[in-house]
């Protein structure tokens, strides 16, 4: 379920190349790359932009989608709502949890049929506070990617959920560069969120690898979420940031491996482990009477005998009884 202790997520997004085959193929691998949860993305193009040609919605001058319009970008990287239900069943069959980015109230709706179990909002949505409070008030766990949010904008995102009784909010620290690069990851903001807003963390990554998710996992991440495709090859809109099946399950194994590694705060020393340590032993016979010097008695592995902190203070002193080379040196 959501609420274990860690949280990885494949988000399949346009790696489906509108193609129910290939969605329903990637699936299933993202099941054996160790997956915990398939994410798509509910939209048409008129939930995002419109279709009209002007300095705001023309072509786009730079970056991974240059020379195409919003709209011709959002229309090839639609999923039809028509498979999500039959996918949803393949993933539910399959052991994944089955949700969705909604774009607008209508997605929601259509969401709702289907009873997915989580929400998450895309980073880009953050400020469309409609949206948001519409989603919380169903009442499930939402995920909110803060890719291009000011502090102020989390804030505002965070109190509209719990101003409608929602407070299962999970906070992603995004870069929101298509890829992005290791070094605008700023994961150091992730405990932050954790602290400031009370909220579960995690982190939506677009970098190529999986250092992003190991590191975020160190410092508190519970949710990692990374684009997944069959082979980046296949191109499309975000195959270029998105993980192959052997590569994001390296990945999700690093990730658990890490998690299991924090472990909890502890300075218990087992008894074992004492023994092992350093204490003071007789390195040559000692009689009764005699006078303890570092020629008879010394600091060395294991610990079954008096401890080093009390070397000093007996050299010089009288032994109170015999020992033999080999002894642990104890007072009684």
């Amino acid at each position: 379920m959501f609420n274990k202790d860690l949280f990885i997520i494949a988000e399949l997004s346009a790696n489906h190349n509108n193609s129910y085959e290939i969605a329903e193929k990637t699936i299933v691998e993202m099941s054996k790359a160790g997956a915990d949860a398939v994410k798509v993305q509910t939209f048409t193009a008129d939930s995002l932009t419109m279709h009209v040609n002007n300095e705001y919605f023309g072509p786009r001058t730079s970056g991974l989608w240059k020379g195409q319009t919003p709209y011709d970008v959002f229309s090839e990287g639609a999923m039809p709502y028509e498979w999500q239900p039959k996918l949803q069943r393949l993933a539910n069959d399959l052991g994944l949890i089955f949700f969705s980015s909604p774009f607008d109230l209508d997605g929601v709706d259509f969401l709702e049929s289907i009873n997915v179990p989580i929400y998450k909002i895309a980073s880009f949505e953050i400020t469309d506070i409609p949206l948001i409070e519409y989603v919380a008030r169903k009442g499930k766990p939402i995920i909110i990617s803060t890719g291009v949010a000011s502090a102020g904008d989390i804030e505002l995102a965070v109190s509209t959920c719990r101003s409608v009784g929602n407070d299962n909010i999970t906070l992603l620290k995004c870069t929101s560069e298509y890829p992005a690069k290791p070094e605008m990851a700023n994961l150091r903001t992730i405990p932050n969120l954790q602290q400031t807003f009370n909220v579960r963390v995690g982190v939506s990554d677009h970098t190529m690898g999986a250092t992003i998710p190991v590191v975020s996992v160190a410092l508190g991440a519970t949710v990692i979420e990374k684009h997944f495709i069959l082979d980046r090859g296949m191109g499309g809109p975000d195959s270029q940031f998105s993980m192959e099946p052997m590569e994001f399950r390296q990945m999700a194994s690093a990730c658990r491996e890490a998690f299991t590694s924090l472990g909890e705060v502890s300075y218990n020393v087992s008894e074992k482990d004492k023994l092992r340590r350093r204490s003071i032993f007789v390195v040559k016979d000692i009689k009764r009477g005699d006078i303890l010097t570092n020629d008879n008695i010394k600091s060395v592995r294991p610990g079954h005998g008096l401890h080093p902190r009390f070397l000093s203070d007996l050299l010089g002193s009288v032994a109170t009884r015999d020992y033999k080379k080999g002894d642990p040196f104890k007072l009684f």
